[in-house]
């Protein structure tokens, strides 16, 4: 048949899995026409059923698995496929560190670095039950209340207490607040309305030493009943350490609010990392694989190769893991961290902890010269010789590292938890006369979609190499450094999900609806008798669910 031949929904057809996207979705052709099919595994032969068809591409449900693929695994995980958390589930883990390694391969050629080294995936082995936190939303239901977990890319509730990637007790807790809400007639909070109480459970897990804090998250100032459900669940789960109350009352899909009230014990927890002891507030920045952390914590610095005389400029520091585990090997540490609860954690954590040389601020790292302010008011000879960049998915900024590059820093240690961005602002750094060393990717992430990845880049050559940058600043579309996912990302989404095409131009004019900030003139009309195509209401549409998808909105 020719290609892009429409395919009839609800017809069953044959299609072997030649891919597995990021997202869980086995990837194949059926007559010409690209097909998604969850749970699909590369070389799988199945028969699908097309369940949604579109002029690009078509979804697909497995109805039969004619012959299974040599890299599909038991699914062990007690949650339903539609939870959507593990994106890999149907894979074995050998295979699925391959998909990850060529997805940053992939990431480094699209920014025009296409002869980086991008090393095996490091991992610690362990691909159950390495969570530390885990977020539990509530819906109403005909109990009255049901906790579980959203289905992917979705606010429907899916049923379940137990998660594969969560310690068994996080599952156990979950249940039992359910429980408690309905024997008191609690009422969940629903997102249509406005109204009820619960919406979510927070847990949090100190996984050397066993302590949990638990957060309950309510639309309101109190929650009924709230001593005897302390009463209930520290009689029955020793490990607890404080029990909170989080007020969030705003129409949000943000899951914390500002205001905390401690209803027993603590608000924080302890852990102990890299022999250090950690304290960690409900808001602050902990990663959530333990023994992920020690791993890739030790990588970096490996790649710091600190001697000892150094100044290290933490950004993005969060409680100060990382820059504390490298304390003992510089002569001086500074931390900056937009989370003011972070910043305290952090300069506590360096009393506990006995580091003298460390000092942390409050500031936003992603801001040009003013993020250093408040260093430079105690020393205006400040100057960092190497610099650990552990930002948010997003990534940096121009204007962050352009300023580190202009200060001359000698070594930046590069963190990330997605390939995209980090290949974007390596791409950058390089064309600022960075050399971009070989990047080793950590499985911060089992069987989800994520890897975290780190690389050094150094001013003159690493390990004599040198990497050839195939483009200049002046073509870079600056626009990839706006909040929230990239256009590129979100091009892609809207297209995999909608078979929709949709233009710079369109995000821009949606992101101003959204009030997202766009660049200055990105995208505006050079004249104002200029006139622009406007976003068509199903694009729109389409667009304003992948900003929800991304943290956006």
């Amino acid at each position: 048949m020719a290609k892009n031949t429409v395919l009839e929904k609800n017809k069953c057809y044959p299609m072997t899995v030649r891919a597995v996207n990021n997202l869980g979705n086995g990837v194949g052709e059926i007559d010409g026409m690209v097909v998604f099919v969850r749970g699909g595994v590369t070389g799988d032969a199945l028969t699908v059923r097309i369940i949604k068809t579109n002029r690009s591409f078509c979804v697909g449900r497995i109805e039969a698995i004619i012959k299974p693929s040599p890299h599909r695994a038991a699914d062990a995980c007690p949650a339903p496929l539609s939870c959507g958390g593990c994106a890999y589930r149907a894979l074995d883990y050998a295979h699925e560190l391959e998909l990850k390694r060529t997805d940053i391969v992939h990431a480094f050629r699209r920014a025009g670095l296409p002869d980086v080294v991008v090393e095996p995936v490091r991992s610690t082995g362990q691909t159950a039950g390495y969570r530390n936190k885990a977020q539990y939303p509530f819906a109403p239901s005909p109990e009255g209340v049901e906790v579980g977990f959203y289905a992917a890319r979705s606010h429907r509730l899916v049923p379940a207490g137990g998660c594969i990637l969560q310690p068994p007790i996080f599952g156990e807790i979950a249940l039992a607040v359910r429980d408690f809400a309905r024997e008191k007639g609690i009422p969940a909070y629903d997102e249509t309305t406005g109204q009820g109480l619960l919406r979510h459970l927070y847990l949090r897990e100190g996984r050397v030493t066993g302590e949990i804090l638990v957060c309950v998250v309510v639309n309101g100032d109190t929650l009924p009943c709230a001593h005897e459900l302390v009463e209930r669940l520290t009689g029955r789960f020793s490990g607890i350490v404080g029990v909170l109350l989080n007020h969030n009352t705003a129409d949000t899909n943000l899951i914390l609010g500002e205001r905390y009230t401690t209803l027993w014990g603590r608000d924080y927890l302890e852990d102990i990392l890299c022999g250090l002891r950690f304290s960690i507030r409900p808001a602050a920045f902990y990663q959530v694989n333990h023994d992920g952390a020690e791993l890739l914590y030790g990588i970096a610095r490996e790649k710091a190769a600190l001697r000892g005389d150094e100044t290290l400029l933490d950004l993005y520091c969060g409680i100060g893991t990382i820059g504390l585990s490298m304390a003992d090997g510089v002569r001086e540490l500074v931390g900056i961290e937009i989370v003011d609860d972070a910043v305290k954690c952090a300069i506590e954590n360096a009393k506990r902890n006995g580091v003298p040389n460390a000092r942390f601020f409050c500031g936003d790292a992603s801001t040009t010269e003013g993020l250093l302010a408040p260093v430079f008011a105690e020393r205006p000879d400040f100057h960092p010789d190497v610099v650990i960049l552990d930002p948010p998915r997003k990534g940096s900024t121009p204007e962050l590292l352009g300023y580190l590059a202009r200060l001359g820093v000698e070594r930046i240690v590069y963190v990330s938890c997605d390939p995209s961005t980090l290949a974007r602002d390596a791409a950058y750094l390089a064309a600022q006369g960075y050399a971009v060393g070989d990047v080793t990717p950590v499985d911060m992430f089992p069987r989800t979609g994520h890897v975290e990845t780190v690389v050094l880049l150094s001013k003159g050559e690493v390990d004599s190499k040198k990497i050839r940058v195939e483009f200049s600043l002046e073509d870079m579309d600056m626009s990839e450094f706006q909040d929230g996912a990239t256009y590129p990302q979100i091009k892609e989404y809207v297209l995999e999900h909608t078979g929709l095409k949709v233009s710079n131009l369109y995000i821009s004019q949606v992101k101003r609806k959204c009030g997202i900030e766009v660049g200055k003139n990105y995208n505006l009309p050079k004249s104002e008798d200029s006139r622009q195509p406007q976003c068509p209401p199903e694009k729109e549409k389409a667009i304003r669910e992948a900003f929800k998808y991304f943290g956006m909105i």
